[in-house]
């Protein structure tokens, strides 16, 4: 396989963890990252992508899951114990939630911030300006 090429596989969010667990079995033991993209006109508005790679011969493989901003994913933390803050990151700017994590809560922004960031429709200066507002008492440089 060429070095930047890397095999897709596309799943339903029920298949996922036992396709993962394939993979694991195949030798794709390492996850690179784990990251989103949101399409709101579709119904399943948000592609999960999970970017995996098999360290003997450094082969890439990308496992794709659709899913609605209510539906939880299965976490992997059990497979891949690199998942949990990645799922949290995920938790964290898009709202996804991972069904069996073991710590789902915001990793990167401060608590009690509302709202996903990430989402394409986050105002992009709307809980800055009140964060900012509340909890260092000076208006947002946004």
């Amino acid at each position: 396989m060429p070095e930047n090429s890397a095999s897709q596989i596309e799943v339903s969010s029920a298949a996922l963890l036992s396709r993962l667990e394939l993979s694991k079995q195949e030798g794709f033991d390492f996850l690179v990252d784990l990251t989103a993209v949101d399409y709101p006109q579709r119904p399943s508005r948000f592609e999960v992508i999970y970017r995996l790679r098999r360290l003997s011969d450094n082969a890439e493989q990308l496992t794709k899951v659709m899913a609605t901003a209510d539906e939880p994913l299965p976490s992997i933390t059990g497979l891949f114990s690199g998942a949990n803050w990645l799922e949290r990151e995920l938790y964290d700017m898009f709202g996804l939630t991972f069904e069996g994590h073991p710590d789902m809560k915001r990793i990167l922004l401060p608590h009690g911030w509302e709202g996903h960031p990430l989402r394409r429709d986050y105002g992009l200066t709307q809980m800055d300006n009140a964060w900012v507002q509340a909890n260092l008492g000076i208006e947002s440089g946004q």
